[in-house]
């Protein structure tokens, strides 16, 4: 495995890893629970010197990493108050760092120069974690033509950037139906849901990742709580990184609106 170039990233301890439960755009400018527990990271978090998220919102034939020096703030949604399509978060790229990922990986990655950004994936998120967005930050897609162990696997692949100051992030949602969303009911949850969000806390809790890569094989819950795969699959490429000697722990845990898991995991 190459090294990263000097003037690039230093040594450093091992840093943590997140998966980050992120809901509805609308946590980017709200004041509540969840946004409430992202800031805190914010301040207990090592600072890192450069951010890699992966979002459930940026799904591509192939994996790429955005490869451009001022990333774009995507507005990927609609039928939200214009408060929310004013939000920018104007973290700096790092074309240099794409391009040793790329070189370190031995999965295939291509450079995206110019077409994606930061989706609200992972702008809802950063915004709370780091407001200033004054940390280089980049994107990697998901491949959604790629079975779930082509994630957890890639995920190895960027274990390096753990011990150079990369934090590595994983944006979605372990339970997603949009389709059975009760919109009345803020907490509201679903058996099913429920079943699922604590059946998949456990495994995580117990290191049993092989039966959260199987997650497409586990019943008729899993199908429900789990209709496409886009924002469970963050939740793959974090555990992908955990070591042996990592602590692991949840935040956010709970059920909104029948449907949604806000989980998030610390791992480290």
């Amino acid at each position: 495995m190459k090294l990263l170039h000097k003037n690039e990233l230093s040594p450093s301890p091992l840093m943590p890893v997140l998966f980050v439960g992120h809901g509805s755009p609308m946590n980017a400018i709200e004041d509540n629970e969840f946004s409430q527990t992202w800031q805190q990271l914010g301040t207990s978090l090592p600072r890192p010197q450069a951010i890699l998220c992966v979002s459930a919102h940026w799904e591509t034939r192939g994996t790429y990493l955005t490869a451009m020096p001022n990333p774009k703030t995507i507005h990927d949604f609609g039928g939200f108050p214009r408060e929310l399509f004013e939000v920018q978060y104007p973290a700096p790229g790092m074309p240099e760092l794409a391009t040793e990922i790329k070189e370190n990986a031995t999965t295939n990655i291509g450079l995206d120069r110019s077409e994606w950004g930061f989706d609200h994936g992972a702008w809802s998120v950063m915004r709370h974690i780091y407001p200033k967005a004054d940390i280089p930050m980049l994107q990697l897609s998901i491949d959604h033509f790629q079975r779930p162990e082509y994630h957890y696997s890639l995920a190895k692949e960027l274990a390096f950037l753990r011990s150079h100051g990369v934090l590595i992030v994983g944006s979605g949602n372990i339970v997603h139906n949009l389709r059975q969303v009760n919109w009345q009911d803020e907490n509201a949850s679903y058996d099913w849901a429920l079943e699922v969000r604590d059946k998949v806390n456990t495994a995580i809790l117990d290191g049993n990742h092989q039966s959260i890569i199987d997650f497409q094989h586990q019943g008729a819950a899993f199908q429900q709580a789990i209709p496409t795969a886009e924002h469970y699959i963050p939740l793959l490429y974090a555990l992908g990184l955990q070591t042996k000697a990592d602590k692991v722990s949840l935040f956010n845990d709970k059920i909104v609106m029948g449907s949604l898991s806000m989980t998030g995991v610390m791992i480290g």
